[in-house]
């Protein structure tokens, strides 16, 4: 019997996204389904940041439309929570990692009101799912990226969102860092939240994810890792390491992992 399919997560119907003349993403076509952990893949300067950012209204449709949880992004603000990359943060603002944290709860609080102590208890709660509570005192600047990426990922559990959208967040971090985020990340899936990465690393994705994009300005392909990650989709993707590809390829052929 086959299982019915998952409800709509993201759909980007024909975006195009373009910076002056300069196109950046073209008519890019697909939906990314429901509670599940979801890669978005491909060679730097393919429009992966773009097309989060044109999920969440922070750069304009050139064309296209955008609909998270069936409805347009204004309807569901509050249900998205979102993870920059750590080079547009200002590590030297002189913030707490608990008041980053608390950041997350703003949406619901509105700007005139003050955190309270569930807000507080939240937060701590967050950071102890990211094993940060030992330094929620301390200043965000003095901590390694690891642990800066973590509190980012702890500011976006606070707003307690049904989609999360991360934009690089393994890029520049440690190897253990990577395991907790990605265990955090997997966590949020087994709650049925949807959880879509901008992900650099072809090696990890091929055992991390449930389904990717592959994106280079285009769409190249999108679905279950074993039908995208393919020799084929891959060479069509990049250009180059054409070795490290195969490897890939045969490996998600196998179901085996490439670490």
């Amino acid at each position: 019997m086959t299982a019915p399919p998952r409800p709509a997560g993201i759909e980007f119907h024909d975006v195009t996204v373009a910076y002056g003349r300069r196109p950046v993403l073209w008519n890019v076509d697909f939906t990314v389904p429901g509670g599940c952990l979801y890669g978005i893949i491909g060679p730097n300067g393919a429009g992966k940041s773009t097309l989060l950012k044109a999920a969440l209204g922070l750069v304009p449709l050139a064309g296209g439309e955008v609909r998270i949880l069936g409805a347009a992004l204004e309807a569901v603000r509050g249900r998205v929570g979102y993870v920059p990359q750590r080079e547009s943060v200002d590590w030297d603002f002189p913030v707490s990692v608990t008041d980053v944290v608390l950041m997350g709860t703003y949406g619901r609080l509105g700007w005139l009101a003050r955190p309270g102590r569930r807000e507080r208890e939240l937060a701590a709660a967050c950071l102890e799912r990211v094993g940060l509570a030992d330094v929620a005192d301390r200043q965000i600047g003095r901590l390694s990226g690891g642990q800066q990426q973590r509190v980012f990922l702890a500011r976006a559990l606070a707003q307690e969102a049904d989609v999360y959208l991360l934009d690089e967040p393994m890029a520049g971090v440690d190897a253990r860092s990577q395991e907790q985020i990605f265990a955090v990340l997997a966590g949020l899936r087994a709650e049925g939240k949807l959880v879509a990465v901008v992900h650099h690393d072809l090696r990890t994705a091929a055992a991390w994810f449930d389904e990717v994009a592959l994106v280079d300005m285009r769409l190249v392909a999108a679905g279950p890792v074993a039908e995208v990650l393919t020799p084929e989709n891959l060479r069509r993707t990049y250009s180059g390491r054409l070795d490290l590809l195969d490897e890939i390829g045969r490996a998600v052929a196998e179901g085996g992992r490439t670490r």
